[in-house]
């Protein structure tokens, strides 16, 4: 029989110049000399291996998940779309891409309840002149209908087309286009779809609107008429 290991010492199992470390399940060996560094980098390659999930068409249901929770209000900002805009992230996601910017609002349950007085705040906000549109963000919008529709259907009221919806989902267009009719209901009343999972392996900060270069910014109401996908005409990189 193999002689019983004597190595008592704690913390990493260091032999020699390497440690032995276990990540997300794979064991790999490190220079003890440039043991945080190293195991830093390993992180890194583990999370661009790892891809976000693929739900099947109608696997994930808002119905069966969403808890009418929202994550975040932001108003009057620059950075979720064009112009002056208001921002609303919404509560749960599914895909679970590695490198998330927003790994809380991932839980169905964190945040607070999309209450009337937040909904009139929003409404609000958008009839300042200055604001040109809404932004739904997450979490993922395409597994909160109910709260997303609900808004979306009072701005239509409110205000017409003079305020554009701008969302960005997990989903490609795509696949919306096999999801259930709720999802399909949202998709054709917003203006612009910023598609697709967050991909750490494409990860480009320089991108207009988006994380990594797989995405799209989608004009909706141009693809529907076309029946394939049509990128935004503002699109610079």
């Amino acid at each position: 029989m193999p002689e019983k290991d004597k190595n008592t010492q704690e913390g990493p199992d260091v032999r020699g110049s390497m440690i032995k470390v276990n990540i997300d399940g794979d064991t790999m060996f490190v220079d003890s000399n440039q043991y945080k560094m190293q195991v830093d980098h390993a992180k890194k390659l583990l999370r661009q291996k790892r891809l976000p999930k693929n739900p099947k068409p109608q696997e994930w249901k808002a119905e069966d998940y969403s808890l009418n929770k929202i994550a975040d209000y932001k108003p009057f900002n620059f950075v979720d779309g064009e112009g002056v805009r208001c921002s609303l992230y919404v509560s749960g996601c599914l895909f679970d891409c590695p490198g998330c910017y927003n790994l809380a609002a991932q839980n169905f349950n964190y945040g607070f309840d999309y209450t009337q007085e937040l909904e009139d705040r929003i409404m609000n906000d958008l009839a300042q002149p200055y604001v040109q549109g809404l932004t739904f963000l997450g979490g993922e919008p395409f597994l909160n209908t109910n709260v997303c529709l609900r808004v979306i259907n009072r701005i239509r009221k409110e205000f017409g087309h003079t305020k554009d919806i701008w969302s960005w989902s997990g989903y490609t267009w795509d696949e919306l286009q096999q999801e259930t009719p709720d999802k399909k209901e949202m998709l054709s009343k917003i203006d612009i779809l910023v598609d697709g999972r967050f991909l750490e392996s494409q990860k480009d900060l320089t991108l207009q609107f988006r994380g990594s270069s797989n995405q799209r910014i989608i004009d909706v109401p141009k693809s529907l008429k076309a029946g394939k996908v049509v990128i935004w005409d503002k699109l610079l990189k």
